[in-house]
């Protein structure tokens, strides 16, 4: 054999190799993966809340939401939620058991549909953040001049991507009294896409180390064909220099198995700050969802949004209203 056939040879059983590399541990886990589980939540149908609407006068939106009052007279500590990434949908388990949770311990909760989604104006994708964080103090606005419904103090929850916003909103406003953020991070952008997109290939079975690199290409594809007016608004965006500047009390929630959001280096990089407002706790056994950790209480059980997270909200919430 000639030398130009070994090397001919030798690149077919390196590109061979790669192949398999890469393709057998995909089909292998494909076949003998584990099933998908289950969760339970509230449904829409089994809530209680109000139809109501709102404007954003600063960038001419018309905003619907469904506001979540409690029973009595109040007066209650009020919350206005700040959705996660993509399109919202009013009959998301996930949000609904943290509202009916919080409405059912006494607090008040504005859950607006977001920008461009049900019956809300407007277009997310082509929004920055702080286009976004507009509509949150639209209705924060709603709430503060509400009549019918006594409120003491206003704050806001972010839901994952919504945790990139809330540091916005609470150092742009005097009116928000707490901070909660529901596995936020507080890393860029473009790092969090990487993270997200090194567990997507890695579920499907690519190996650790190939999938770091495969996902370097599925992440430029993403920002660039999948959404790029998103990615160009919010790409390089980084919430720490407003987390630093915060100084009403924070509650932040991380679930440790988290594979859209890095703990760790999120957890790490608020921690650092050093500040006693910012109460970062992580849930063992959970993902990005905050949902019960497998076997507690049980397969065919569990529930998308475990009962002690949602505790320490509704007392965190508590705990900071001016209103005994």
């Amino acid at each position: 054999m000639t030398i130009r056939g070994i090397e001919k040879y030798a690149g077919y059983a390196t590109l061979a190799a790669f192949v398999g590399l890469l393709v057998v541990p995909v089909l292998i886990a494909q076949f003998t993966g584990s099933e998908t589980r289950r969760f339970d939540g509230v449904r829409l149908a089994d809530t209680e809340y109000r139809e109501v609407r709102f404007r954003n006068n600063e960038q001419d939106l018309d905003l619907g939401s469904m506001f979540f009052v409690p029973e009595g007279e109040g007066p209650f500590p009020a919350a206005v939620i700040i959705h996660g990434s993509g399109t919202s949908q009013r009959d998301s388990y996930w949000y609904l058991t943290l509202t009916q949770y919080l409405q059912n311990s006494g607090i008040a909760v504005l859950l607006p549909d977001k920008r461009g989604s049900e019956q809300s104006e407007g277009n997310w994708h082509t929004a920055s953040f702080q286009d976004l964080a507009t509509d949150t103090h639209a209705g924060i606005a709603f709430l503060r001049a509400q009549v019918e419904v006594a409120i003491s103090d206003i704050g806001i929850i972010g839901m994952s991507q919504g945790g990139h916003i809330a540091p916005i909103v609470a150092d742009q406003s005097s009116d928000v009294a707490f901070l909660v953020n529901v596995v936020g991070g507080s890393i860029p952008m473009h790092d969090l896409l990487l993270y997200e997109e090194n567990n997507n290939l890695r579920q499907l079975g690519v190996l650790p180390g190939i999938s770091n690199v495969l996902a370097y290409g599925t992440s430029l594809l993403v920002r660039t064909i999948g959404d790029g007016a998103f990615w160009h608004a919010v790409g390089n965006f980084d919430p720490m220099p407003y987390w630093e500047r915060l100084t009403i009390r924070c509650l932040v929630l991380y679930g440790r198995n988290d594979t859209n959001v890095p703990t760790g280096e999120s957890s790490a990089r608020l921690r650092s700050l050093g500040r006693a407002n910012i109460d970062v706790r992580i849930y063992e056994g959970s993902g990005h969802a905050l949902e019960d950790p497998e076997g507690w209480p049980g397969e065919g059980d569990s529930v998308i949004f475990r009962k002690d997270a949602l505790n320490d909200i509704a007392d965190f919430i508590h705990s900071s209203s001016t209103f005994p």
